[in-house]
C-alpha cells in the first residue's frame, strides 16, 4: 500500500517548496499540472492542490473562510523522521522557511520525540521520531 496525503492551498508552489526545503523530498515532476504540486519520498505522495481543486473534487461548500483565523484544524500530516535530532534540526529551520513553532520539540507519553508546527499557510503538522533522547 502507497500514502498520498493532499493538502488543499492557496499557492502551491510556495507550500510546496516549504515541504520540500524542510523534508529535502523531490518534487514529483511527472505529474504537475496547473492545479496540482507533489512531493515523493519512499512511497509516499505529499500533494497540493489549488483552490480549484475544491470544485473539482464537489467540495467547493467545504472551502475554509478567510476571516477565520487562525483556520480550524481538522486534520494534520506527522513525518516520521530517523532519529531526535532531526526532528530538532528541521524544526530549527521552519521559521527561516516560513512556518511557525506551535509546540517546541518535547517528549510524548508515548515516549517519541516531537514538534508541532505550521507551515506558511498555517496548516498543522508535525515532525516526530520513534524515540525521545536519553
Amino acid at each position: 500500500m502507497k500514502l498520498w496525503f493532499n493538502l488543499l492551498c492557496e499557492d502551491i508552489e510556495a507550500q510546496m517548496q516549504f515541504y520540500r526545503a524542510l523534508l529535502g523530498w523531490p518534487e514529483a515532476e511527472a505529474i504537475r499540472s496547473p492545479i496540482y504540486r507533489a512531493l515523493r519520498h519512499e512511497g509516499v505522495e505529499f500533494g497540493f492542490n489549488a483552490q480549484p481543486a475544491y470544485a473539482l473534487l464537489n467540495l467547493a461548500n467545504r472551502m475554509p473562510d478567510a476571516a477565520t483565523q487562525p483556520p480550524p484544524v481538522t486534520g494534520f500530516a506527522t513525518f516520521m523522521l530517523d532519529t531526535p535530532a532531526a526532528v530538532d534540526a528541521a524544526t530549527a529551520r521552519v521559521s527561516a522557511l516560513g512556518g511557525r513553532i506551535v509546540k517546541a520539540p518535547y517528549a510524548t507519553y508515548y515516549g517519541q520525540w516531537q514538534a508541532v508546527l505550521c507551515d506558511p499557510e498555517q496548516q498543522v503538522f508535525r515532525l516526530s521520531a520513534h524515540q525521545a533522547p536519553p
